[in-house]
């Protein structure tokens, strides 16, 4: 079965559709050149009402210490997603300071992206192989572009994994079987807009997942 994670979410109503619908993670992202961009006070009194429904990613590009701090004791993340150039040795550390679990990011173009996973080997509890993004893109993620999932076809990893990138209502059930991905995440997929997320292609993407 495969379990999902709906990222970048802003409204209660749109939290709420990912909660009723069976959403396994949901994401806020703190990163103020995104337009799902949530302070870490604005948050934590959204996802708030995730507790014991749904773990709560916290979304971060190459955070410093403070801002990890702030989200630590308002948030209160079961996981901190890396989604910039963070190292593993930097990874060790946000583990340390935010005792939460944590999700790396890695761009994906083709399958020599694949290896840089092996880095991550008893740092990162999840990986998340996402599309990379166009050379002089403003956001590392949340672009919706796809890269070729064949490259995934018969992989395995030594620990749990995200499929992202371009994922959809319509597409995320072909990408599941073609990858066998365990988790899947998506954000502009189950957008109108830029940032603005809409509840009934939440409960689409959860369905289709579902039904997988």
């Amino acid at each position: 079965m495969t379990l999902a994670k709906i990222c970048g979410l802003t409204t209660p109503e749109t939290l709420d559709a990912a909660l009723d619908h069976g959403a396994a993670f949901v994401g806020a992202v703190t990163f103020g050149r995104s337009p799902r961009h949530l302070d870490p006070l604005e948050a934590a009194t959204l996802f708030d009402r995730a507790r014991g429904r749904a773990k709560v990613v916290s979304v971060v590009v190459n955070p410093d210490d403070m801002l990890l701090t702030t989200l630590a004791l308002s948030l209160r993340p079961d996981f901190i997603q890396l989604h910039g150039s963070e190292t593993p040795e930097r990874a060790v550390e946000i583990r340390r300071l935010t005792r939460a679990r944590l999700i790396k990011a890695l761009p994906v173009r083709d399958a020599a992206d694949l290896a840089a996973a092996d880095a991550w080997t008893g740092v990162a509890d999840h990986l998340m192989f996402d599309a990379r993004p166009p050379e002089g893109a403003d956001l590392p993620g949340g672009i919706g572009h796809a890269f070729d999932w064949s490259i995934l076809s018969g992989r395995a990893f030594d620990r749990p994994w995200f499929l992202a990138g371009g994922l959809d209502p319509d597409n995320v059930t072909r990408a599941i079987r073609v990858t066998g991905a365990p988790l899947v995440d998506v954000s502009s997929g189950v957008e109108s807009a830029p940032g603005v997320k809409e509840p009934a292609r939440i409960a689409a993407f959860l369905k289709a997942v579902a039904e997988a």
